[in-house]
């Protein structure tokens, strides 16, 4: 069969901070994709500023290099699982991956959750140790933890003939030797081009063309990304839309797209192998595939994962609305919310019988919480509820979304984190101690008793701990009360300044959660009460000046620091009765009910429906 020798199609997969866009960056680099002028930032493929500030990336970006006679299309795809709808779809148009490993952490759950995917490809892998510059580097310990989990994966014979690159993405070196680096990642170019297979070239067939990714213009509407699997794609061809509801649509291909560096630049054909962007089509779907009117012939359908976590987005109604954001309405926000839509396909927007609130699924606490920062950036002000899990039924029976979780700590934390996890119904898997003082521990936990852990975790291993964790898979509910916060909270009574004062009076009852001068309003939470029911204070209070002199006057007030909550502690820290009003200045924790008298009428209403 013939080949398309002078293109290689790969993504590059690896958990969390592994160095996979560093790597990037350094192939960009060294093949003189970049004039010698040309000013490039680090973790260039990083282009959005969440990704820039969490180092972390959230939406899968291509480039294409050209290494001597070859362009070599490369994917860079997100490491954590809330975005594993993006890595899943990938590996539909590459041909190989190649896997990035931290030569010290070694296997961890999301390099189990992407290479799995790349394995049910069929993809061709090639390994890279990366931060083999790292102390406590253990390169010979890692392939061996890779091989086991490529053997664990059920992998073929001939992908686990993988060959083994030694890298430091950060200086730019790699080399086949784990002793000594080459001044430049050469081999790294040599071994794509030797082991990665060509794309076949059936370029005379008619023409298949499937969309994996979605982007979004103003000036041109949706874009779709996708390879040409068969044929050739011209601008101007009339082609037939394949839809995933089985309809067939007709439009005219008014812009190819070929990606070179950072750069899309238009082409005018696009041939089977090619990866490309296509401008043209209105209502263009991930899945949907591209061929020609007269020979109508869909690609199967991609699998898109679906949400296991949805959350209520409703318009702002706190005393404080309108005061900080630029949009508060519920057009404003819908319209938001359907935007996302166009290029998140793992997303859901559900109306509700409010027309102020929507119900939003997505893949997990981060997929959510990066929706609400992006919003919160861009102005909006709106308020969410806890973040639940979504149960189905399954053959009759309700299931809840069950994670994997691996959690390395140091060995005198052992017993507590088993005991917290099996607090909240976890299962243990496994449990490995290498003698270096940290253990590992694998667990099952259900997905909703891990929504608001990450804090008791950090406290309970003093902030030693790493815990990671992915989606496994659906599973009858576990009986009774799964996680949920102990504690209860301490609420304003009143609405004012918070006075240094007012906030000595309530400290030994509690964390409080603002600063003196803050603004706050009746019924906004201010701090964690140490015991388990709610309590009601006045932190606007003033000392009473009098003109009588104390002997004590000359000692300073000094009240503890208060806790700072991020966007993610404030989502994981609220209960059923609570929102987070989320505006561009502030994020806020209140009670769903702000008056004192209302809250406690409904809670005793609640516990009465509950005894009867």
């Amino acid at each position: 069969m013939k080949k398309r020798e002078g293109i290689r199609n790969i993504a590059i997969i690896a958990h969390v901070d592994h160095g996979k866009t560093t790597l990037v960056d350094q192939l960009l680099k060294q093949s003189g994709t970049f004039r010698s002028n040309e000013h490039v930032e680090e973790r260039a493929m990083d282009s959005n500023d969440l990704e820039r500030e969490r180092g972390i990336t959230i939406l899968a970006k291509n480039t294409g290099i050209q290494y001597k006679d070859t362009k070599i299309n490369i994917l860079d795809t997100p490491g954590h699982a809330d975005f594993g709808g993006e890595v899943e779809r990938i590996m539909k148009m590459v041909d190989g991956v190649l896997l990035v490993v931290d030569a010290y952490e070694g296997c961890m759950p999301q390099t189990r959750f992407v290479l799995k995917k790349a394995l049910e490809q069929n993809l061709t892998p090639i390994v890279v140790v990366n931060k083999i510059d790292r102390d406590f580097a253990r390169p010979a310990e890692v392939i061996d933890e890779v091989i086991d989990l490529f053997i664990e994966l059920d992998a073929t014979e001939e992908q686990l003939e993988f060959p083994v690159i030694y890298a430091s993405a950060i200086n730019g070196t790699a080399s086949t030797d784990a002793e000594k680096q080459d001044e430049n990642m050469q081999c790294l170019y040599d071994a794509i081009v030797e082991h990665i297979p060509a794309p076949i070239d059936n370029s005379d067939e008619p023409l298949q063309f499937q969309v994996a990714l979605l982007d979004y213009n103003d000036y041109v509407g949706r874009i779709g990304i996708g390879r040409v699997f068969r044929g050739t794609m011209n601008v101007g061809q009339q082609v037939a839309l394949m839809k995933v509801d089985g309809s067939v649509k007709q439009f005219r291909v008014t812009k190819i797209l070929g990606f070179f560096g950072l750069k899309r630049m238009e082409v005018q054909e696009a041939k089977a192998g090619d990866l490309v962007a296509v401008s043209g089509m209105e209502d263009i779907n991930v899945g949907e595939t591209v061929c020609p009117v007269e020979h109508q012939e869909a690609l199967p359908i991609l699998r898109i994962d679906e949400p296991t976590l949805q959350m209520t987005f409703a318009v702002n109604n706190s005393p404080f609305a309108g005061k900080e954001g630029k949009y508060l309405t519920s057009r404003k926000i819908e319209e938001r919310l359907l935007s996302q839509l166009q290029t998140d396909v793992s997303l859901r927007v559900e109306n509700t019988e409010s027309p102020d609130a929507w119900i939003v699924s997505g893949r997990g606490e981060l997929h959510l919480s990066i929706l609400i920062e992006n919003m919160r950036r861009e102005g909006y002000e709106l308020q969410v509820s806890k973040p639940e899990v979504i149960v189905k039924e399954i053959d009759g029976v309700r299931c809840e979304p069950v994670e994997r979780v691996q959690i390395d700590v140091p060995e005198e934390h052992t017993g507590s984190v088993m005991e917290s996890i099996g607090a909240r119904k976890g299962e243990m898997l496994d449990m490995i101690n290498n003698g270096t003082g940290q253990v590992r521990l694998i667990f099952n936990v259900p997905a909703r008793g891990l929504i608001g852990y990450t804090t008791e975790f950090l406290t309970l291993t003093r902030g030693y701990g790493i815990i990671n964790h992915t989606f496994d898979s659906y599973q009858p509910m576990a009986a009774g009360q799964v996680g949920g916060r102990r504690q209860g909270v301490l609420v304003s009574m009143e609405s004012g300044k918070a006075s240094t004062y007012g906030i000595m009076q309530v400290e030994d009852r509690g964390t409080i959660f603002v600063d003196p001068g803050t603004e706050i309003y009746e019924g906004m939470i201010v701090g964690e009460h140490t015991r388990e029911n709610d309590l009601s204070v006045n932190i606007t209070k003033v000392k009473q000046a009098t003109n009588v002199r104390s002997a004590n006057k000359d000692q300073t007030s000094v009240i503890k620091k208060p806790r700072i909550m991020t966007l993610e502690e404030s989502l994981e820290y609220l209960n059923e009765d609570e929102f987070c009003e989320v505006t561009p200045e502030s994020i806020r924790l209140r009670k769903k009910i702000l008056d004192k008298g209302e809250r406690e009428k409904s809670a005793k209403k609640k516990k009465y429906a509950e005894q009867s």
